[in-house]
C-alpha cells in the first residue's frame, strides 16, 4: 500500500560519497538483493550492524581490521541498500538465517562475527544455530539482547506496530529527520559523540522513507523477551564490549547475564555511549583483534 511513497534507494546516487563504496558488492540469497562490503584477506570477520544503522557505520574500522581477516559487513534485510518488507526476513530467526544462507552463498565462513546492538542478537542467534565444529568467535558490542526495562519496555514495540499500521508513518518520519535536528536528537540520547560526518550518514539514511520503513517492520518483527532465554546455550567464546555512557541499552545490563555464560569476557569501555565503535574505532579494533588472537590460540590448544 502506498509503496510509490517508499522508493528504494538507487546505489547509483549514494556511491560516490558512500564510505568504503569501492568495497560494495550485491547478491541474490534468500529472495533478497543484498548489499555488502568485502575487503582485506585472512580468516573471514562478519560485521552486522544495529538498528538503523548500514554499513557506514564500521566504516572507521574496516581498513584496521583488513590487514588481518577477510571484513565482510552487509546491510541486514530492511535496512539501506538491501530493501524488504516480507516479515520472514525480519524477524530474528529470519534474519539469521538469511544471513548465514548469504554467506554460505558467497561461499564465505565466518571464523568471527561482530555485532553490535540489535547485529549482536543476529550474530548470537547465528551462532547458536551453527554446528558445533563450525561456530565462530562472537564479539557484541553493546549488545541489545534483553527487551527493554519498565516503560519503554511495554511502549517501543506497541507504538512502532501503530506505526506501521499508519501506511504514511515511516514516509513522515523520513521528512522530519530530512527537515530537522531529529537524528542529531536520537543520536546524542545514545550517549555517543559522533562526528558531523558520522551524523550527516545517519541523517541521510534517516531521510529516506525506504529504510525507515524497514526499520520499523523490524522493530515489530523482534521478540528479545522470548528469545534472550536461548543465550544461555551459548558456551562458544563470546566478548562483549560496552561503552559505560550507554543510554540505549543500559551497560550494566549484559553483565548478570556474561556471568553466566562459561566462556564469556565482559569488558566496559570508559566515557563511550552506544556507537562507540563509532567513536573510537581505534581502540575496539584494537581490543578485538588481540582477544581473537588469544582465543584462537587457546581454542587450537
Amino acid at each position: 500500500m502506498l509503496d510509490f511513497l517508499y522508493p528504494p534507494l538507487e546505489w547509483r546516487d549514494w556511491r560516490d560519497d558512500w564510505p568504503l563504496s569501492r568495497c560494495s558488492q550485491f547478491a541474490n540469497s534468500s529472495g533478497l538483493r543484498w548489499h555488502y562490503q568485502k575487503s582485506g584477506q585472512g580468516p573471514v570477520l562478519l560485521l552486522l550492524h544495529g538498528t538503523g544503522a548500514s554499513t557506514h557505520t564500521w566504516r572507521d574500522l574496516v581498513p584496521l581490521w583488513a590487514s588481518t581477516f577477510t571484513v565482510v559487513s552487509v546491510d541486514l534485510p530492511g535496512h539501506a541498500f538491501t530493501p524488504t518488507q516480507e516479515a520472514r526476513h525480519l524477524s530474528l530467526p529470519g534474519m539469521a538465517q538469511a544471513v548465514t544462507q548469504l554467506m554460505a552463498d558467497l561461499q564465505l565462513q565466518p571464523q568471527v562475527i561482530v555485532g553490535h546492538s540489535a547485529g549482536a542478537a543476529v550474530g548470537a542467534q547465528m551462532v547458536l544455530t551453527a554446528p558445533p565444529e563450525k561456530r565462530p568467535l562472537l564479539v557484541a558490542l553493546n549488545p541489545a539482547w534483553l527487551p527493554m526495562p519498565g516503560v519503554a519496555g511495554w511502549l517501543f514495540a506497541p507504538a512502532a506496530k501503530l506505526m506501521t499500521l499508519n501506511p504514511t508513518s515511516a514516509w513522515l518520519m523520513a521528512k522530519q529527520a530530512a527537515r530537522g535536528s531529529l537524528v542529531a536528537r536520537v543520536m546524542r540520547g545514545t550517549g555517543s559523540q559522533l562526528t558531523p560526518e558520522g551524523l550527516g550518514f545517519y541523517k541521510r539514511l534517516f531521510s529516506a522513507p525506504a529504510h525507515v520503513r524497514g526499520v520499523l517492520a523490524m522493530m515489530v518483527g523482534w521478540d528479545l523477551a522470548a528469545w534472550h532465554g536461548q543465550l544461555e546455550a551459548l558456551h562458544s567464546p563470546v566478548l562483549i564490549l560496552c561503552g559505560d555512557q550507554d543510554q540505549t541499552v543500559d551497560p550494566e545490563s549484559t553483565l548478570p547475564l556474561a556471568q553466566r555464560l562459561p566462556q564469556a569476557e565482559h569488558v566496559m569501555l570508559p566515557g563511550l555511549g552506544h556507537l562507540a565503535h563509532e567513536e573510537a574505532p581505534r581502540e575496539v579494533a584494537q581490543r578485538v583483534t588481540d582477544w581473537v588472537l588469544r582465543a584462537r590460540e587457546e581454542t587450537a590448544r
